[in-house]
């Protein structure tokens, strides 16, 4: 059985359809990536996802247990939030926090964690993205790439059974992005499951299990990375990664 499934997801906002009747299923250790044009529904898929935004219609099974994405009330989303990690594009950090005291305010505040088993988790968890030499640091002393891993040791310091990113590289200049990249790609080797809203094509081949391409709210293809990339079975997919090439190539 898949550890995440979602069945017939829509959303609009006002006359905007943005989510037309989707439906996708992750297995524990895929590490599914979400591509598609600007406006394609990426984002507002994965907060759904996550109750960020509320589903007009759908139906989810996290683990075994089942969520009606419309109606599912505040304790349910609490739980499932529980065994989640996000990590937005725009990091949201508390900027007068340091980086440990980011990690660990949500084990602290939000799960009454005691304090030293918190900094432990926390310290580990800056230390798996490569940051604990800055864990007293606050977001201002940091780039972009350094308070993005910050945010993904937050995310990995609940213990998830999945996370979530959407454009974790967006925000970053070029130069950043390689390092948060990486961090991505250490944790896919080591299994974690993981849905990825990403415009970086080469680093979805690289990391992906699966491909998903959207557009207009619906599923063009989903395919395993190689298939998707190497033979893609629709004309659409074709021809958008014809013109990701063809840009990249401009650059």
């Amino acid at each position: 059985m898949a550890m995440l499934s979602v069945k017939g997801v829509k959303k609009s906002f006002g006359d905007l359809k943005v989510i037309r009747d989707i439906n996708i299923d992750v297995n524990k250790g895929e590490v599914l990536s979400i591509l598609g044009p600007s406006g394609s529904g990426k984002t507002t898929l994965l907060r759904c996802i996550n109750f960020l935004e509320i589903a007009d219609e759908g139906k989810m099974i996290f683990d075994g247990v089942e969520y009606d994405m419309h109606n599912a009330t505040k304790k349910q989303i609490s739980e499932l939030r529980k065994h989640t990690g996000f990590v937005f594009q725009s990091y949201n950090l508390f900027l007068n926090k340091t980086a440990i005291q980011n990690v660990t305010e949500g084990l602290i505040i939000g799960r009454k964690m005691p304090k030293d088993k918190a900094m432990k988790i926390g310290l580990d968890a800056l230390d798996k993205v490569g940051m604990l030499d800055r864990k007293d640091f606050y977001p201002h002393q940091l780039s972009g790439g350094q308070q993005q891993r910050v945010a993904i040791a937050r995310a990995l310091a609940t213990n998830p059974k999945i996370i979530y990113f959407d454009e974790p590289t967006s925000a970053l200049d070029p130069e950043l992005t390689g390092e948060v990249l990486q961090v991505i790609k250490k944790l896919s080797d080591e299994g974690m499951t993981m849905v990825i809203v990403t415009h970086e094509i080469n680093f979805a081949r690289t990391v992906s299990t699966d491909v998903i391409l959207m557009e207009d709210g619906y599923i063009v293809e989903r395919n395993t990375a190689k298939e998707f990339f190497d033979d893609p079975k629709e004309q659409r997919t074709r021809e958008f990664l014809q013109m990701i090439t063809n840009t990249l190539g401009e650059d």
